[in-house]
């Protein structure tokens, strides 16, 4: 049949129709849970919150116009020390407001905007939430929409979620990851990218499916940048000791420290300012450990 979606369980088998289910298996058989993708429906939380602040904004254009009313009332009325009362006094604007119309239409504003205007702060910072979550790498969104709609298996194609839910996976830049990998520096995008059948395991719901481990990732990427941090310092250490000449010296610990800075930069997520910071500490570095053959060579200078 088509659209169904197999796999091993306890020694039993078990088949899902392409749906709400196999898509609900295939979201949480990642262990990574790399696989959390979800619509962020960008277009419509904006539209919400323009309605939100459109109601909020004529609920204000109402406030101004009692406000003022207020004002002319209290010159002309009769009855001002019970308004001047009312305006100062939330109790007394409540109590005067049971026979007083006028009044009454203030109160039940004033409720009407504290429930709107919670309204609208709460949309506003789930939106903020919503928009701080990053989207899918490009790889993952591929195989999620492949998997999404039943391409490259054995059965026909078939979207799991029909009607307007076909496309919901099409547009990348409106959908959220709940969870990616917080390491997302040039070395492990690499390596998840160009060297993932190194790190991949095969899917229980889709044999033609691989997952890659983040953990064993991270362990090769820390295995790497420790390697490579050694070698920058030994390599150099050893290069100045071999080297007698004062001033190729200084070429390679300039040649070094460039390459020093590329590494970190290419290899690491490293912000400029730390960058900098560990360039010029790797720099000083060398420089210690051949200041003592520089004085040696320059007149006038005891080490």
């Amino acid at each position: 049949m088509p659209g169904l979606s197999d796999l091993e369980q306890d020694g039993m088998k078990i088949t899902y129709l392409a749906s709400y289910a196999s898509l609900a298996k295939f979201v949480s058989s990642d262990p990574d849970h790399s696989t959390a993708i979800f619509k962020t429906f960008d277009r419509l939380a904006a539209r919400n919150l323009l309605y939100l602040q459109s109601e909020l904004a004529e609920f204000q254009a109402q406030q101004d116009r009692y406000d003022e009313d207020d004002l002319k009332a209290g010159i002309t009325s009769h009855d001002w020390h019970k308004l001047r009362q009312s305006s100062r006094d939330w109790n007394a604007l409540v109590e005067n407001s049971k026979n007083d119309g006028r009044l009454r239409s203030r109160v039940q504003l004033a409720y009407k905007i504290r429930k709107k205007i919670k309204e609208y702060h709460e949309a506003m910072m789930l939106e903020s939430a919503i928009l701080s979550l990053r989207k899918p790498s490009k790889q993952t969104h591929k195989a999620f929409r492949n998997t999404f709609n039943n391409l490259g298996s054995s059965q026909d194609p078939l979207p799991c979620l029909g009607s307007s839910n076909e496309t919901l996976y099409d547009d990348r830049n409106d959908l959220a990851a709940l969870r990616r990998a917080p390491e997302e520096d040039r070395l492990t995008v690499f390596l998840r990218t160009c060297c993932s059948l190194l790190f991949s395991r095969r899917s229980n719901c889709n044999s033609s499916l691989g997952y890659g481990s983040e953990r064993l990732i991270s362990f090769v990427v820390s295995a790497i940048t420790v390697l490579l941090a050694a070698s920058f310092l030994f390599g150099a250490i050893y290069a100045l000791y071999a080297i007698q000449r004062d001033r190729v010296k200084l070429g390679v610990i300039a040649g070094f420290t460039i390459a020093f800075a590329l590494c970190i930069a290419l290899v690491t997520n490293a912000r400029r300012s730390e960058i900098f910071g560990a360039s010029a500490a790797y720099a000083a570095v060398l420089v210690v450990f051949v200041s003592g053959s520089l004085n040696d060579g320059m007149p006038g200078i005891t080490p």
